[in-house]
């Protein structure tokens, strides 16, 4: 049995709920509140599987393996085998959360992320990639200094979920379930631990009192470190062209209403992917995205955020675009689609 943390209790319980229906024992680092409510109620996670109509609930208090939460200045990174980063990137920099990831650091324990913006550690990992000029795209960019690439991988959050709002925080709903595809490790180690929570994920099945079904949304481990950066993609096409001028419309709204027009941005971020050295083979094919989309129905988290007032947010489309300007390359429908999630910013700022 492993024992991970896994900073982010919201998408992270995702990945933490799986792992302890695999036997292994997980702890969610959260905020005071949520800790109290997992630990006293476990965390829920619902989700689509094929041959039932209604959505499976997993509750981690029947789980074979063991959930719980903590506080950022009660648990000690040096206890697990794992690490998993799946809070949001301008929240690593705030106090409690900034002074544990230092001890992540120093700790040496192997670190997944499952956050859409790369961490800059797993980014020195891709050959031939300038990544000083790319620190401009971080909330706090020093946040990730102390950290050993070789001891950083990458996980694509491909499958989404949302927090119901008429729900306790310790409720999770997937609407989209497909995988977690994760890079090897440079290590052997890392890679082997990652590999054996592979397997012990695809053999789950959980009875829900009908029966025992096989539960979505596996762990796939490659051997690619591009294969993770598919989701650049899906997040230029659909998710941050959800914010508009005075409004935000839903994922599947930004892909269907012009279907060309996304596609052609979806192409051209894959055509950046493989100028710094990503295959097709590490990509996904526009098609089976647009199909997915159809049942994203809401704005992406990143567009609701702006909506809120958020001052920060990820900004994954700022570093395609970075990236792309050191290979020659420019998208005038990135561009315009950056400037206005520029604009949100400034004036939530202001407001702020």
């Amino acid at each position: 049995m492993a024992d991970i943390m896994i900073m982010g209790a919201s998408y992270g319980a995702l990945l933490g709920i799986k792992l302890c229906a695999a036997g292994h024992s997980t702890t969610l680092v959260c905020l005071p509140d949520e800790a109290d409510l997992i630990n006293r109620e476990g965390q829920r996670v619902r989700m689509p599987v094929k041959g039932r109509d209604e959505l499976v609930e997993v509750d981690s208090r029947r789980l074979p393996g063991r959930l719980s939460a903590a506080t950022t200045g009660a648990i000690d990174p040096s206890d697990f085998d794992l690490v998993g980063l799946a809070m949001q990137e301008p929240q690593y920099g705030a106090t409690g959360v900034r002074e544990l990831l230092g001890a992540v650091a120093r700790s040496g324990v192997p670190c997944m992320s499952i956050m859409n913006m790369p961490p800059l550690p797993y980014l020195k990992r891709i050959p031939g990639l300038d990544v000083e000029p790319l620190r401009s795209c971080y909330t706090d960019p020093s946040v990730w200094d102390a950290f050993d690439p070789a001891r950083m991988t990458l996980c694509s959050p491909d499958a989404q979920a949302f927090r119901p709002p008429e729900e306790k925080t310790n409720v999770l709903q997937v609407s989209l379930p497909t995988n977690f595809r994760a890079a090897r490790f440079e290590s052997e180690g890392g890679t082997s631990l990652l590999r054996a929570l592979q397997a012990d994920i695809e053999a789950i099945r959980y009875d829900d009192g009908t029966g025992p079904v096989e539960l979505p949304v596996k762990l796939k481990v490659h051997d690619s470190v591009f294969v993770p950066l598919a989701k650049w993609s899906m997040l230029l096409a659909g998710n941050y062209r959800c914010v508009q001028e005075k409004d935000m419309r839903a994922i599947r709204d930004a892909v269907h209403g012009d279907l060309e027009l996304a596609r052609s941005v979806y192409d051209w971020v894959n055509s950046v992917c493989r100028a710094i050295g990503a295959s097709e083979g590490d990509q996904i094919p526009f098609e089976k995205y647009a199909n997915a989309a159809r049942g994203l129905t809401k704005p992406s988290s990143a567009a609701r955020a702006l909506l809120a007032g958020a001052p920060r947010i990820e900004r994954a489309d700022h570093l395609v675009q970075s990236i792309a300007s050191q290979r020659g390359m420019r998208s005038e429908v990135v561009d315009e689609s950056v400037q206005l999630v520029d604009g949100w910013l400034s004036a939530n700022r202001r407001e702020g």
